[in-house]
């Protein structure tokens, strides 16, 4: 075998083998908001649950059944933010695995507001209980070898994160950039001008094909956005 097709067989078992590491992300639009819950799981199983936006138990039992079906252990709960949609299933989910919760401190303070904030919708939210574990900029979170940054993109909301996963060029981004738009800023502790630095500093600094899966609609990506999305 000549030394060009022994490379290319070298190339092939290298894709193959990253291919069959990489993350998988699964998304479910839940509740009268239509929010993006996502669970992202490796091929050992492990797996996250990020902002548990499920109402009822019908949208629970879809959840849980497709986290049995592909027999995934859910290592933590991650909240990009604490606004009642992303987190309307978060103690039931919690409740069901007995996992810490993950999220940065300062979005605390909008996790304790969702008794009262559910009350404008005519709803009873219960405080939640469990064990919280709080994530910092720059620091990052393993889901077996693979690493996923923290990135503080505070506007939408004080504590908001991004996740980011550099190699396999994706971020989730929660509700700060969306598909040629961004978070609103009106509601409590929202700041427009710290969310579009957020978005320069943060996301737009990112490799241009880095996919972006936000909190309500289409995924979209970095290079695009930096190109068409009307706010810059």
């Amino acid at each position: 075998m000549s030394q060009k097709k022994i490379n290319t067989v070298i190339l092939q078992v290298i894709k193959n083998h990253y291919s069959s590491i990489m993350i998988q992300i699964k998304s479910f639009a839940f509740n009268p908001f239509s929010e993006n819950t996502y669970v992202l799981y490796n091929e050992n199983k492990d797996a996250f649950i990020i902002d548990p936006g499920n109402f009822g138990e019908d949208e629970t039992k879809i959840l849980v059944d497709f986290i049995a079906e592909n027999q995934l252990e859910v290592k933590n709960i991650i909240l990009t933010h604490a606004h009642i949609d992303h987190v309307l299933g978060l103690q039931t989910v919690y409740d069901r695995f007995q996992i810490p919760v993950l999220m940065h401190e300062t979005e605390k303070e909008i996790l304790e507001r969702n008794p009262m904030d559910a009350q404008r919708f005519g709803f009873f939210f219960r405080p939640f209980s469990g064990e919280i574990h709080f994530l910092k900029e720059g620091e990052t979170i393993n889901l077996g070898e693979d690493f996923l940054k923290i990135l503080h993109v505070p506007g939408h909301s004080p504590g908001h994160i991004a996740l980011h996963h550099e190699a396999q060029k994706f971020v989730i981004s929660g509700d700060v950039l969306f598909e040629e738009s961004i978070g609103r800023t009106d509601l409590y502790k929202g700041n427009h001008k710290q969310l579009l630095e957020s978005i320069r500093t943060k996301l737009f600094v990112l490799d241009a094909e880095t996919k972006v899966f936000n909190g309500h609609g289409n995924p979209t990506n970095i290079g695009f956005e930096r190109q068409h999305n009307p706010f810059f």
